[in-house]
């Protein structure tokens, strides 16, 4: 299975929201696995209970800022939220004094090298995380390079030396800048995934907008030279008629050579305008449903793979499948259009409204359903329409077609 294939598995019609709850849910996860190592960290020492109770206490408190830091640093990253300069700076005082009281711990013998030394090799890492993503990169690096090196001169000072100073030294040069990048990594997929899906949104609506102009100035240029010609000729003829002479006769004729002439110029334009554009017509639907007050979600991954006879014949069906949403889903409150590959050489378009308890018997049946069966059988391809329980009512367009070779 392709990259493209699980990305459309994985997406949906809300498909940015999931992407958006996966970052979340990456950045929770470290809270969750430092409360686990505090724990594991009280169950191994040999310090006594009051020492254990007081860091687990401050080790849970540290990691519950630290969630909250990363859900406020990642909505400030994505622009939907202040800076946290609070959290901030609540994480920071909190770090150091968790430092401060292991480095005092070690002093008063209450805690070994090796106990202070995981302490603070999983405070560091931690640390960096959040703060890097919440503040601009330049103040975020120098901020956790203080704390960093605060912290472990703290260490020298208190004691800390050999074997436990080492593997805290080297672990913090790896880890604390990996954590900072991947924290600033997850904010920008989002943020470009978001960007990708705004942009795609403006280029759906662009292409609707540049239908409509040029369908507007090709009627204009259409139009407008044949009916002033036709003003024009049929005012002489008029003149003449009054007149009594008879090339008034011929001037009606040019006449009406010039009406059947449009006549014909607009059926050639008008079939041009409904060649259906894939992209066209799945923006023309999102915005007449919306306007209807039916939430439209659309996914079409794909679309831009499939070949050009096959996107017509797709937004076909979403043109006549929206059409039938708004004359007979009175009742509808959501209507989802997925596009996805079915195999390695099919297309598959699945609709849903909420409409259907309220729709008329007999939808479903109509002629414009039947004209495209009969376009998508041109073509291989099948058209299926069902009702589910809920008053889901499931239209299903499958259309196969010949890799190039």
């Amino acid at each position: 299975m392709s990259v493209n294939d699980w990305v459309e598995r994985l997406g949906g019609p809300d498909g940015l929201r999931r992407y958006r709850r996966s970052a979340l849910a990456s950045v929770g996860f470290f809270p969750v696995c430092e409360v686990g190592l505090w724990a594991l960290w009280a169950a191994t020492t040999d310090a006594g209970a009051s020492t254990r109770a007081s860091v687990a206490v401050l080790g849970v408190a540290h990691a519950v800022i630290q969630a909250l830091l990363s859900r406020a640093a990642l909505s400030h990253y994505l622009a939907a939220g202040p800076r946290p300069v609070r959290l901030v700076v609540l994480y920071a005082a909190l770090t150091a004094a968790i430092s401060a009281l292991g480095c005092a711990l070690l002093s008063s013998g209450r805690i070994d090298d090796r106990e202070l030394a995981s302490c603070l090799l999983w405070l560091l890492m931690f640390y960096s995380g959040p703060t890097v993503l919440a503040l601009p990169p330049r103040v975020g690096a120098v901020l956790v390079a203080a704390v960093t090196v605060g912290t472990l001169a703290g260490a020298v000072a208190a004691g800390l030396s050999g074997s436990p100073l080492a593997v805290v030294i080297s672990g913090t040069v790896l880890l604390v800048p990996f954590l900072g990048a991947a924290f600033r990594a997850t904010g920008w997929g989002v943020r470009l995934v978001e960007e990708l899906a705004a942009a795609r949104e403006t280029q759906a609506r662009l292409a609707v907008a540049e239908e409509r102009l040029r369908f507007g100035r090709d009627l204009h240029d259409v139009l407008g030279r044949n009916l002033a010609v036709v003003a024009l000729t049929s005012e002489l003829a008029a003149q003449l008629a009054r007149r009594g002479r008879p090339e008034a006769v011929e001037h009606m004729e040019e006449v009406q050579r010039i009406a059947r002439e449009s006549q014909r110029e607009i059926r050639s334009v008008v079939r041009g305008y409904r060649t259906a554009d894939l992209h066209t017509e799945l923006a023309g639907a999102r915005s007449v449903l919306e306007a209807a007050g039916i939430d439209c979600r659309i996914a079409y991954g794909p679309a831009a793979r499939l070949p050009a006879d096959v996107q017509a014949a797709i937004g076909w069906v979403v043109r006549e499948a929206t059409t039938n949403v708004l004359r007979h889903a009175q009742g509808a409150s959501r209507c989802t259009v997925s596009l996805r590959t079915a195999g390695p050489s099919a297309a598959l378009l699945v609709m849903e409204n909420d409409g259907a308890a309220d729709a008329p018997p007999g939808t479903g049946t109509g002629t414009g359903l039947t004209g495209l069966r009969e376009r998508l059988t041109a073509l291989g391809g099948t058209l299926t329409t069902a009702r589910e329980p809920g008053g889901i009512f499931r239209l299903t367009a499958h259309i196969p077609w010949e890799e190039a070779e």
